[in-house]
């Protein structure tokens, strides 16, 4: 990958299996923090990887201002270039998945026999190409399984749960070539196959001419013969970030089952930190879903605009809808406590200017498009803002979505609570208007404009 340093019986065995691992301290049993979500999830977005796992500050830095919401990190394996890696620890993979970074865990071990820049370092084997007696790689399949229960006892030190995926890299090499390619092809199958057994998801990454072609055409042309992976990274660097290839058929591993590598190594600066960089794009699980919301019993407080409300006068009233989601929200802030019919009330106007003094804002009865945008970059429950960004998802993002909105009339924006191409086309132009640097990424700034109500 990154070329910088460049039936129930066998359940039960498998289970067994683990559990000796965990008594022998193999595998640790109490390292994971079990606060932590499974990773990458479901996902749609950017991500990168990097041969070295990035300080704390660099990680902050390219959260603030990067288009990337997940990172390929270099978990295990000999033949890995980065064999030290003094930052990855379970403190630190907790903490990137706290901040909501989606995590690409990578082992490379042992490489195709055929590849003639390993073994790396000498004591790296390389996967064995020998067909046994009965042709059915049986040493190479073994080499798969033990490779995968050595990345699931790392995982699992560093507190990457179950249900998480664990990606192979299997460098580029001649599938022309028998041995190697059958070799490769029983290496991943026990690969795959342990790693589900000990409650994983199995994920192979490769260039797309070679490794995952391999597993293209094995999935159509020899279907059943091998224990494929549930996920596979494309190495195809035409600079498209989607997950397509002419090199392979398109059905396979849809939907929610790949990843892209679509630009190689090189350098990017984002809040004044420079990495070198592989890029990607992951369209993982069930894509980037927020789950419904309701609102005081089903009041709607989605709309295109958010105008000016004021009390009824000379026969002018304001939209009894736009005055139910204002009350809405006061009460879900604990300012209003009264009805949540269309009518503006007194304890309505009561509410409005306890609010607006809370701010140091001038007490009138109105409410104007300003305070529309700043009551939705108020963080739920008080707290700070997260930073949000393509692939983001929930009510933060409806939050963001909703005061875009109110900024800006003309912006429109569907209030889908996911954080897509169109919110990040809309975040750009509010940054453009208000003087911001136009990343795209709702960080510290963007909010602070919001919650000032600059529009």
């Amino acid at each position: 990958m990154h070329r910088l340093m460049h039936r129930p019986f066998r359940a039960l065995l498998s289970t067994l299996a683990l559990s000796v691992a965990l008594i022998l301290g193999v595998i640790p049993a109490a390292h994971a923090d079990g606060t932590n979500p499974p990773t990458p999830g479901d996902f749609t977005g950017y991500g990168f990887d990097q041969c070295l796992t990035p300080e704390q500050y660099k990680m902050n830095a390219w959260l603030e201002s990067s288009p990337f919401l997940a990172v390929g990190i270099y978990i295990s394996g000999k033949s890995r270039a980065c064999r030290d890696q003094p930052n990855l620890t379970p403190a630190w993979v907790s903490t990137q998945l706290k901040k909501g970074w989606r995590l690409l865990p990578i082992t490379l071990g042992p490489q195709a026999d055929c590849l003639d820049r390993f073994p790396r370092y000498g004591d790296d084997p390389t996967i064995n190409p020998k067909p046994g007696r009965k042709g059915r790689y049986g040493k190479a399949r073994k080499q798969g399984v033990a490779e995968a229960t050595t990345a699931v006892a790392e995982a699992t030190r560093l507190g990457i749960v179950p249900g998480s995926t664990l990606w192979y890299d299997l460098e580029g090499f001649n599938v022309n070539n028998t041995t190697c390619r059958e070799s490769a092809l029983r290496f991943l199958s026990g690969w795959t196959t342990q790693i589900r057994q000990l409650g994983y998801v199995s994920g192979v990454y490769s260039s797309v001419g070679s490794g995952i072609k391999m597993l293209d055409d094995a999935r159509v042309e020899r279907p059943g013969v091998f224990a494929l992976p549930d996920r596979i990274w494309l190495a195809r660097w035409d600079g498209v970030a989607n997950t397509s290839s002419d090199y392979i058929r398109e059905d396979g591993w849809r939907p929610g089952g790949r990843v892209k590598q679509y630009k190689g190594g090189h350098d990017e600066r984002w809040g004044g930190v420079r990495i070198n960089i592989d890029s990607n794009y992951l369209e993982l699980g069930n894509g980037s879903v927020a789950p419904a919301e309701v609102r005081c019993g089903g009041t709607r407080v989605s709309f295109k605009e958010y105008p000016r409300l004021a009390p009824p006068k000379a026969g002018q009233r304001p939209g009894e809808r736009k005055v139910t989601a204002l009350k809405c929200l006061l009460r879900e802030q604990s300012v209003y406590s009264g009805n949540l019919r269309g009518t503006y009330s007194p304890k309505l106007v009561q509410a409005i200017k306890a609010w607006k003094q809370a701010r140091g804002l001038k007490t009138t009865k109105a409410w104007s498009q300003r305070n529309w945008v700043m009551l939705f970059a108020v963080a739920d429950g008080g707290g700070a803002n997260p930073v949000l960004k393509v692939g983001s998802t929930g009510d933060d993002v409806r939050r963001l979505q909703r005061a875009l909105n109110a900024a800006d009339g003309a912006t429109q924006l569907p209030v889908t609570g996911v954080f897509d191409g169109f919110t990040e086309r809309a975040v750009r132009a509010y940054q453009a208007r208000t003087g911001l640097e136009g990343s795209g990424v709702a960080g510290s700034q963007t909010w602070a404009a919001l919650a000032a109500g600059i529009r």
